[in-house]
Formats: structure tokens, sequence, C-alpha cells
């Protein structure tokens, strides 16, 4: 039998108990702001938040950071990481990911070491087993603890459990870093992500809630969730022109919707 999501959440706070203070690499998202809350209920100051601004880190959702940190109380500390810089990064490998964290989390232990936090935290729940992540092996290098995924917890249970903390991150959709949108091999810029970003922040305008505007040069390429099909092809028209003036020329709409690590498709092939 497996254990239940409460059992579960007490060995998450045994973990966090023993390590007696942290550095949490938090984004915003749903797991690091369930991390960050739990972390900070056990350690309470000995527990703190720290968010990396970059290219690749849209605005609003550096803003939700801001503004979930805040509802927690959590000390939060803000610093700039970018990726952009490291060209091993902005060449677009299938990689990438292990330059960004490399850099990422360095930059992290060093604010840990400045605040005499024994150790750094990331997000990583049960279900980030799958898939592609080259990221996984500089967290390995540079010795980062997982604790969502220690105790077990699952996406879905995640959500429930911040649901019942009320916590106003539980039903955010998911989200990535803006150099997911790009294919292997295809150079990230400052510009193409400005692009992607303008692009994206306008289907959300229009109420879209879960979608990835992926890069293929002069091709955006639409992801969007089953439900909301329907609502992209009624602003179909006024997606075509505002995707028109931010560059692109063709503008499509994917199928077979959205999905993670979609780009990922073409390495299996």
């Amino acid at each position: 039998m497996q254990p239940s999501s409460q059992v579960k959440l007490k060995q998450l706070r045994q973990i966090l108990h023993a390590l007696k203070s942290c550095g949490i690499a938090y984004s915003g998202g749903v797991d690091s702001t369930f991390l960050s809350k739990v972390a900070y209920d056990v350690l309470g100051e000995n527990a703190v938040a720290v968010t990396a601004t970059s290219s690749t880190f849209p605005k609003r959702e550096l803003d939700d950071a801001k503004s979930f940190a805040q509802s927690i109380g959590i000390p939060h500390i803000i610093i700039q990481s970018e990726e952009l810089d490291i060209k091993r990064f902005s060449d677009n490998p299938p990689n990438r990911c292990y330059y960004c964290k490399k850099e990422l989390f360095r930059k992290i232990q060093q604010v840990t070491r400045n605040h005499h936090l024994n150790v750094v935290l990331d997000g990583s729940n049960a279900d980030d087993q799958g898939d592609y992540r080259p990221g996984e092996r500089a967290l390995r290098e540079l010795h980062i603890r997982s604790p969502l995924k220690e105790a077990g917890l699952t996406k879905q249970e995640i959500r429930t459990l911040s649901k019942s903390m009320k916590l106003s991150s539980s039903n955010k959709p998911a989200f990535a870093c803006l150099a997911s949108r790009f294919p292997y091999n295809v150079k990230i810029t400052k510009e193409r992500l400005e692009q992607v970003e303008a692009a994206e922040k306008y289907l959300f305008s229009l109420g879209i809630r879960q979608c990835r505007v992926r890069y293929h040069e002069h091709i955006a390429r639409i992801e969007v969730g089953a439900d909301e099909l329907a609502a992209i092809l009624t602003y179909a028209s006024k997606i075509i022109k505002r995707f028109k003036a931010l560059g692109f020329t063709y503008i499509t709409l994917d199928l077979e919707g959205y999905r993670t690590g979609s780009l990922n498709e073409m390495l299996e092939r």
C-alpha cells in the first residue's frame, strides 16, 4: 500500500527538521512554494527562499514569486543569474539545462553560505523522474537536496496539500523557463526570449491559462490544453495580428496540445 500524502508530509517535515537550516531555490511555482511554506513552518527564519531572475524568467513569474513569498512570510532574496552569458547555454545544445542549473545553483549556494545556512534545496518532486532532465546532473554534482522527491510526494499530492493549506499557488499552471520554447541547437537570444514572452503574455491576457509558444524561426507553434483549443480558435484573428506584429510570419496551433518537454520528442526520434 502506498503511503498517504499526510504520511509523506510528515516525512517531509522530519527531513527539513533534520537539516536545521536551508536555502530554497524558489521560482514561485507550485512545488517550490509548497516546499517554502513547509520549510518556513518547520524552520522559521532558518529557511530562506532565493529567486534568481534572468532573461529566461518572465516578469509575471517574478511577480508571483514575490507575492507568494510575502503571503507565506518566508525571508525572500532575489539575485541575478544571466544564463545567456554562458555560450554553452545560449548555443542551446541538448544538455543546455545542465549549464543553466550549474550556474544557478552555484549562485544560490553562495547566498546560503553568506547567510550561514546548511544546504540548498530544490523543488523536484516524485514525478520528475521521467523525460529528459540533464539539469539533474548539476544538482547531483553540487549536492543539492530535493526533499519533496525524497518524501515521495507527487505533483497532484503537492497541489492537494497546497489547497488544504490555502496556498494561492495550488492551482497555478505548470511553468518551465522560456529557454524550453526553443528547439535544440537554435540559438537563444535576449530578443527571441522577449518575443516568446510577449506572445505568451498576450495569450494569457485572452484568458488562456496553460500555454506554450514554441519558437521555430518564423513559425510560432502554440500549445494549449485540450479544454482551451476552442478558445484559441475563437481569438484566432486577434492572435494572428498580434503575433505577426511581434515578428512571426506563420502562426500554427499544435493539435496534440500542451505537453511538457514536447521539444524532447525530436531527441527520442
